[in-house]
């Protein structure tokens, strides 16, 4: 179920809720969730928090994008996006077949430089440029690594793999990203780094952090911590599990486990204090100021928005860090701060993440659900505030 104009997460919500027979209140005893949340949220005048969005769907067995409507597909054909989709899934398709006959891949060496530089687009937020290189490297990369059969090959395979995940993912194709991952994990194992494995059980949890299956998220990242202390000692392993722990600390905010939040957060400022800024080891942004943003995250997934607003407002994002994760961090200040009632602040941030990373914002549910909450205050805010609904397609 996609999303339509002037469509919104609660209308959906009610939609599947009326499709499954059930009443509000039925519903509200089967997510958990408060009765009145629940009513302002169908009705428009509530926006839904990542928190309900999950439990609503586990409630109603569904996936947590038919939710939210993803992937935006009358958007995304706009943007000749949608085009783009189906090479990919193809390029993951051939995996395990072998080298292809009709393809001579270039050297490992000139392989990797383009593996890095389409990380290096992904978090510039060159979603389209990357997309449309991304099938032709995925099948040249998967060719190189079955004729080589080394480490090397097999490492560069699945950070290609990666770069596929953090396409489909940021256009809102959760299963495409799902495949993606299998496959890098596939080629992790055969490229036998503990590391390169612990990152996919890291971004595997985060699925499930949007899924609202925290306990199997968090799970995920017991099995990454016990596979990186079979690596030896290193920055780059304090960094990936510097990470695991702050993807943790956010999953158990959103479980509205305090204790266990704030643990993972201690745990991770404790490595970052280490390992110093190190945004660009495997291009996970890990340091004490990824620490402070995750602090941010998790005090809102706790419902503290005053808090959260305050914090995100007083940090300073480093001027090296990629577009794309100062883009995510102004949209999770701009929810916060909408729900304070700043809706001023708010939508400056929500421009500030269309700044950063247009494409990116254009298509994050955060995003989208921060501007319907502003749109459902019904108060004053500027002309460009119209421009920015008409730009996200609401």
């Amino acid at each position: 179920m996609h999303a339509l104009p002037h469509d919104h997460t609660g209308a959906r919500i009610k939609r599947l809720r009326l499709e499954r027979h059930l009443t509000q209140r039925a519903l509200c005893d089967l997510a958990q969730i408060p009765y009145s949340t629940l009513t302002k949220t169908e009705q428009g005048t509530l926006p839904a928090s990542p928190r309900l969005i999950g439990a609503v769907a586990r409630a109603l067995r569904v996936e947590v994008a038919t939710v939210t409507g993803q992937p935006y597909v009358v958007e995304l054909r706009a943007d000749e996006l949608d085009v783009l989709v189906q090479p990919i899934r193809e390029a993951l398709d051939v995996f395990d077949l072998g080298a292809d006959p009709e393809i001579k891949p270039r050297p490992l060496p000139l392989l990797h430089d383009d593996a890095e530089a389409m990380l290096i687009a992904v978090r510039a937020g060159e979603i389209k440029r990357a997309a449309g290189q991304l099938p032709g490297l995925l099948l040249e990369t998967t060719s190189a690594a079955h004729t080589a059969a080394s480490t090397e090959g097999w490492l560069l395979l699945a950070s290609t793999y990666r770069s596929a995940y953090d396409v489909a993912s940021k256009l809102g194709y959760g299963d495409l990203a799902a495949i993606a991952l299998a496959r890098m994990d596939w080629a992790a194992q055969r490229g036998s780094d503990a590391v390169v494995s612990a990152m996919g059980r890291y971004m595997r949890a985060l699925t499930y952090l949007r899924a609202g299956q925290y306990r199997t998220g968090g799970r995920l990242v017991q099995v990454g911590l016990v596979t990186l202390a079979q690596a030896g000692t290193s920055r780059e392993r304090d960094v990936l599990v510097g990470q695991l722990h702050l993807g943790a600390a956010v999953m158990a905010g959103r479980a509205r486990d305090r204790t266990a939040a704030e643990g993972h957060l201690a745990e991770a400022e404790r490595i970052a204090e280490g390992t110093g800024e190190a945004a660009r080891v495997h291009w996970l942004t890990f340091g004490p100021t990824n620490v402070a943003v995750h602090r941010v995250s998790v005090l809102a997934e706790l419902d503290e928005y005053a808090a959260a607003a305050q914090a995100g407002a007083g940090l300073a994002i480093p001027r090296d860090w990629p577009a794309s994760r100062r883009s995510h961090h102004y949209a999770e200040v701009a929810r916060a701060q909408m729900w304070t009632g700043d809706l001023n602040a708010a939508f400056s941030n929500l421009l500030r993440a269309r700044r950063a990373a247009p494409q990116q914002a254009k298509y994050h549910p955060t995003v989208r659900e921060t501007y319907a909450g502003l749109e459902a205050a019904k108060r004053q805010l500027p002309d460009s505030f119209l421009s920015y609904g008409s730009w996200l397609g609401v």
